[in-house]
């Protein structure tokens, strides 16, 4: 009996087993959609199924320099409860993926879930399959980023927060490098900076903050019958405070208040003898914008006793 790609599509949406194994399935039972369901169903893939459907968004974020690759990568992957980021083979698992990132730079979650995964068995896709029936809850690889070159990473909180940014500098070996680097990862952990210097911030958004600026001005009586260019250097100003909070390079620096961060990486340049530039950085904050599960643990203890 021969199928077709509608029977693939029907049984993927039955089991929400990936495409190629429904494909393996249908070709291994001639195109029988209860016997291919079995076929999966004992390979352990449609169990995992079932668990897609509920909400991952604890998990962990995972940010490191790969010794291997000296590729700089940070990674969120997500669970139902914050407790499996406490297990072992879960962060075994994480740490994999890190690694497999740094080894082949894949273009998104996609392609990383088809490679090999490093130090593991099978590829990513079946690791995460056998994590998710072996410890029994939905979890989901949401995002990663990696940098090549000059790269300091900072874990924050035991995986709520994690931090890479990216260097340019001639500096990178000297005594004292490394201390700044990882300050100014704190600071990003922190402060969490929209961007990176006045330049990554896009014009729109400038020209937003000016016309709320405006309304305000004009919204306040003492304010709103000032002469023009009095208005225009008031908004100027304040633009300039958006500015101090909201980009790296300009926010004071969190262990010394009377600095900014531009002032203590010209400091350290100066004091090692070299150039340093921030060039990036990735901040990752565990669930964040992801729909959280709302369980009302009372009444869940009340139906596990009826």
């Amino acid at each position: 009996m021969a199928f077709t790609a509608k029977d693939v599509q029907a049984l993927r949406e039955r089991t929400g087993v990936g495409m190629m194994e429904c494909k393996k399935a249908l070709a291994a039972t001639d195109g029988d959609m209860e016997k291919a369901i079995e076929v999966l169903r004992e390979k352990g893939l449609a169990a995992a199924a079932k668990k897609s459907g509920r909400i991952a968004a604890e998990g962990v974020v995972l940010a490191m320099v790969d010794d291997a690759t000296k590729v700089g990568v940070v990674i969120e992957v997500n669970s139902e409860t914050d407790f499996v980021a406490k297990n072992e083979k879960f962060m075994e698992f994480v740490t994999s993926c890190a690694k497999t990132v740094a080894a082949n730079k894949p273009a998104d979650v996609d392609a990383l879930m088809k490679l090999p995964a490093v130090g593991m068995n099978g590829t990513v896709e079946e690791e995460l399959r056998d994590k998710i029936l072996t410890i029994g809850e939905n979890m989901k690889i949401r995002r990663f980023a990696y940098a090549e070159g000059t790269v300091e990473t900072y874990v924050h909180g035991g995986g709520r927060i994690g931090v890479m940014v990216s260097f340019d500098t001639d500096v990178a070996g000297k005594d004292g490098f490394e201390a700044y680097a990882k300050d100014v990862a704190m600071q990003i952990a922190a402060i969490n900076p929209l961007y990176l210097d006045e330049a990554a911030v896009p014009a729109d958004v400038i020209a937003h903050e000016k016309e709320i600026l405006k309304a305000q001005i004009a919204n306040d009586e003492k304010l709103k019958n000032k002469p023009a260019q009095i208005i225009e250097k008031m908004v100027d100003g304040r633009i300039n405070k958006y500015f101090k909070e909201n980009c790296l390079m300009d926010q004071a620096f969190v262990k010394n208040g009377d600095q900014s961060v531009a002032q203590y990486t010209a400091e350290t340049a100066k004091a090692l003898g070299g150039s340093i530039k921030v060039t990036g950085f990735v901040r990752y904050e565990k669930g964040e914008g992801l729909e959280k599960r709302e369980d009302n643990f009372a009444d869940e203890v009340a139906s596990m006793m009826k």
